[in-house]
Parts: C-alpha cells; structure tokens; sequence
C-alpha cells in the first residue's frame, strides 16, 4: 500500500470514568470523504479497522465474523480476546456510522460499551475511531491505585491508537471504492 498523502488535523484524547470505564477518540480531518455515505461505506469503515488490527499485530490476533458476533481471537482460533456484537450501521446524507457493542472477552471486565468509526460531513469533514463506556480487564479499577492499570494504558491503548493512526492512513490513501 503506497499512502501518497499524511492524515491532518490528528487529535486524540482518552479519559477513564469515575466508575471505571474507558473513553478514547481518535479523530482527522479530511479534504474529502473516504467512503460513501451508504450502508456499504459504513460496513467499509468496519471492516477495514479490523484488517488494520490483523496487519498490526502480525496476524497473532484475527478477526471473524460468527453469526451475530465479531471476535478477536488470538491465532484466529486460540483464547477469544474481544467479542462484539454484530455491526450496526447508521446513515444521513451528513454521516456514516458503524459501531460494535463490546460484549465480552478476556480484554473486557464488563460486556459492555461499544467501538465505533464514524466519517461525519461538517466544518470540517472528520474520521473518528471512537470507544465508549468499555470496562476493560487490564485497566485500574474503581478506588483502586492509577498504576494498578499500566498493562491497559502502556499496552493496550497504546496499541489501539497506533492501529488508528494506520487506520487513518489507509483510508486516506485508498479513498472510496
């Protein structure tokens, strides 16, 4: 994949709520739109963000469908890491939406929460990789010490912002299909 262009506008911020959950947003701007405002440019936002996690890592994690669920799971059959429900996809003439509730998985304390990426026409035109409400397995708990949650904020985060970034790239090098 030659990218012939740098994403712009990169922001990215991530919290933990009071009780214990997980907020992180990647976002770009864009000069133009990546995908089509369709159903099928929503499913496109999906699937490539999980090829990018399969490239990422090696392929050490895969991503499958199953019926009603996507899994993370490691050397595609080995220990289930992440399971989603399946995708939900949200259209308007402004906005294409794809998000996956977070249902469970080594990687996830509570089933609950969602990931999602949204291309939003506005002032300006925006790429976001979104997670919301997610209790994952690695971070701090609720009263408990910030540094009881290193592996979460020194690994796994660090690792679904860096998938992002590639996330971000390819969709700006390969455009709509």
């Amino acid at each position: 994949m030659s990218v012939s262009r740098e994403i712009q506008g990169w922001d990215c911020w991530q919290r933990q709520t009071a009780a214990g959950g997980v907020e992180s947003e990647q976002r770009i701007t864009l000069d133009r739109p990546v995908v089509e405002f369709s159903e099928e440019g929503g499913r496109r936002l999906g699937l490539l963000y999980w090829q990018e996690v399969e490239r990422f890592t090696l392929r050490l994690v895969r991503v499958r469908e199953r019926r009603t669920a996507v899994e993370a799971r490691l050397f595609g059959c080995g220990p289930l890491l992440l399971r989603f429900d399946a995708p939900a996809v949200d259209v308007s003439a402004s906005r294409v939406r794809c998000s996956y509730p977070i249902r469970g998985g080594l990687l996830a304390r509570l089933p609950q929460g969602r990931i999602e990426f949204v291309q939003a026409d506005g002032e300006p035109l925006v790429l976001r990789s979104t997670i919301r409400d997610f209790f994952p397995s690695l971070a701090a708990r609720e009263g408990e010490p910030h540094w009881t949650g290193a592996l979460y904020s020194h690994v796994q985060s660090r690792m679904h912002v860096a998938i992002s970034r590639r996330y971000f790239r390819r969709m700006v090098a390969e455009g709509p299909t």
